[in-house]
């Protein structure tokens, strides 16, 4: 039977071709169909194997130049993943510039800035941004300077919660514990090799990221997720450890010491909670050095320190309280001014 049944099945296909073979229009219409399927499988299959990185280069590369923005009074965290996306820009040849609205003023900030030899551009308004077309990272929306409310992004790359998107790419994590960590990820789906190889990782670049990861997560020990440890292994065989050690532990200015001391001599606690106003600063980064001191005293779980400067009051707060989102909990607080800003970590503001 079986024989037979393949003979009749092979003979019905003979017919039906031959039948096909003499409606030229229905013959046309099934080739059509046919190379739109195979088409649509091709965009498919090159749409989803390409990673975050390969849509990110994408983006750069229809560029001939980026501002590269980094968040006001930028961290390590924002400056090395700066460095990095101006790094991958050059494979594109995309050109980028680094740039900031506030100060570096934090003594890490600026060991950071000086052992790692950052060209970094201050800017003051919107006009002086280097390019059109914009990268975040760190932030998710433009903040910090006049006309930065008017800005739309061409990417963003953050890890912070918030609504802000790129009009090309946008890749926000709020579960990762660093932006650094993320733009490790891409250069290692790029192939840059920290063990030498074809396009070796450059020192100075997996120096700033792991310290910017390392910095974010308060020594791998505040938000940090499996990635980072993974970014931190990947980057560690390229780094200087000489390097990070000078970051790590740069000189402190009297001053941070003088906020320090008054944060703690003027500090008000109510149970868990502790609030502390230092009066006038010239250095406002002195703020979140003195509130890691505060949050660390026995039977504190979340601390907060103001103070005041040029008529804007800072607000720098570190929560140990699972209960307690310190960045809605600023965010809440500041929401009824209108100039004000806030937002930031679960744990951490700013």
């Amino acid at each position: 039977m079986q024989p037979r049944s393949a003979e009749n099945a092979t003979a019905v296909a003979g017919r039906s071709l031959a039948e096909l073979l003499q409606e030229p229009e229905l013959l046309a219409g099934v080739a059509v169909v046919a190379l739109l399927l195979v088409a649509l499988g091709a965009f498919l299959w090159r749409r989803l194997s390409r990673t975050r990185s390969d849509r990110f280069l994408a983006a750069l590369a229809d560029r001939e130049a980026v501002a590269v923005l980094m968040h006001p009074n930028p961290d390590p965290d924002s400056m090395a993943s700066a460095m990095a996306v101006v790094a991958l820009a050059e494979t594109v040849d995309t050109d980028a510039a680094i740039q900031y609205a506030g100060e570096i003023r934090h003594s890490e900030n600026r060991a950071f800035e000086a052992v790692l030899d950052c060209e970094f551009d201050r800017i003051v308004t919107d006009i002086d941004l280097a390019a059109h077309d914009i990268v975040l990272v760190d932030h998710n929306e433009p903040r910090g300077f006049p006309g930065a409310e008017g800005l739309t992004p061409l990417a963003v790359v953050d890890h912070h919660p918030g609504a802000g998107e790129g009009t090309e790419f946008t890749d926000v994590r709020p579960g990762r514990g660093s932006c650094a960590g993320i733009l490790a990820e891409y250069l290692r789906q790029q192939g840059w090799n920290s063990r030498n190889g074809d396009r070796p990782l450059p020192s100075r670049l997996a120096t700033g990221l792991l310290y910017g990861i390392q910095s974010d997560t308060t020594s791998f020990t505040r938000g940090c997720t499996p990635a980072e440890f993974d970014a931190a292994a990947y980057l560690f065989p390229a780094a200087d450890p000489d390097a990070l050690d000078r970051i790590a532990n740069p000189k402190v200015d009297g001053e941070t010491l003088e906020v320090k001391a008054s944060a703690i001599t003027g500090r008000q606690v109510d149970g868990p909670f502790l609030i502390s106003h230092v009066g006038r600063v010239s250095n406002t980064d002195a703020l979140p050095t003195a509130v890691e001191e505060l949050v660390r005293l026995e039977g504190v779980t979340a601390a907060v320190v103001t103070g005041k400067r040029n008529g804007t009051i800072y607000i720098s707060g570190r929560s140990r309280d699972d209960r307690v989102h310190m960045g809605n909990a600023i965010d809440a607080a500041v929401e009824p001014f209108a100039d004000a800003s806030g937002g930031g970590h679960g744990r951490s503001w700013p």
